[in-house]
């Protein structure tokens, strides 16, 4: 297995006495993407810092691609990194592609691929106009754009999807598969649950400046332990006699053919067979299993545990 190309190690950080980051541990390897979660102040914020070298930790250790960013050899992880802040500013007066020399002067990069990552963004018909004239989804864009200037190895993304439209979050998250694909390491940071459910690797849940869960989707349900919600449609009258039959299940609505409950996800199927048994025909079934939205929720009632 490969070396990770983030990695927090017991990351801890005090700010006069008041400690927002409590001994926080994860890595990130090559091709992984990454979602980091959490309310304004959990700790989110901080952990970015840390990665992009700005601050250092108070105890515990921070390593991308192998350095520590704020130490000696900084500029060898920084070389290799890419970010895009949340609030995206750029110079009013300058152009997308004067915006996106500067970067690559900055970067000690060659100008000649910039083309070719304005039009990754969308942006290629828009190179020549002043920044100025942008809507906020596309200085988003550009945003974007400036932070793939070089092939970084990593990628440290804040809140990447604000301002754009469905159709362009849908190309973004294109592009972060793409850059997957090549072995980029890609930590996002975003309160957008939903839309991230399908498209991580894995999410890493933040409360209070604690890390309250780390994994896949599946594995966080299967931590959380919350229950499946099933809705049956049966024939017609028949919702009250087979919610009878559902002992076991918590019975959310009965109306006519109608029945909504919840239970365990592994009997959910015995359930449905209870009804059956009894006569009762399934017109239609639909399984709802816990969505990130309500594994998040569990998760903020809670003081701070390890996943």
């Amino acid at each position: 297995m490969s070396a990770p190309n983030l990695e927090l190690n017991n990351a801890a950080k005090n700010y006069d006495g008041l400690q927002v980051l409590h001994d926080v541990s994860f890595a990130v390897s090559p091709g992984e993407v990454v979602a980091l979660v959490g309310h304004n102040g959990a700790g989110k914020t901080t952990i970015m810092k840390l990665l992009l070298g700005l601050i250092r930790p108070t105890s515990g250790s921070v390593q991308v691609l192998g350095h520590d960013p704020a130490g000696s050899n900084a500029a060898q992880a920084r070389l290799g990194m890419g970010f895009l802040p949340e609030t995206v500013s750029f110079p009013a007066n300058m152009t997308g592609q004067e915006i996106m020399n500067f970067y690559a002067r900055l970067k000690r990069q060659d100008r000649q691929d910039n083309e070719r990552l304005l039009d990754m963004v969308g942006l290629g018909d828009a190179a020549s106009r002043r920044v100025k004239t942008y809507s906020k989804g596309m200085r988003q864009r550009l945003g974007l754009a400036q932070a793939l200037i070089g092939s970084p190895r990593v990628l440290l993304l804040d809140e990447p999807t604000t301002g754009l439209d469905p159709t362009l979050r849908r190309s973004f998250y294109d592009t972060i598969m793409s850059l997957k694909d090549q072995g980029v390491t890609v930590l996002l940071a975003s309160h957008a649950l939903s839309e991230m459910e399908t498209r991580v690797d894995r999410i890493a849940i933040m409360n209070n400046g604690h890390l309250m869960a780390d994994g896949s989707m599946a594995e966080l349900r299967q931590r959380a332990s919350l229950p499946a919600r099933i809705r049956l449609t049966t024939d017609d009258g028949a919702a009250g006699r087979a919610a009878e039959h559902l002992q076991g299940a918590d019975i959310r609505h009965v109306n006519g053919r109608t029945v909504e409950f919840d239970c365990a996800s592994e009997d959910k199927m015995e359930l449905v067979r209870r009804v059956t048994d009894i006569g009762i025909s399934i017109e239609d079934m639909e399984i709802e299993l816990p969505n990130l939205d309500r594994i998040y929720e569990l998760y903020q009632d809670v003081e701070g545990i390890s996943s």
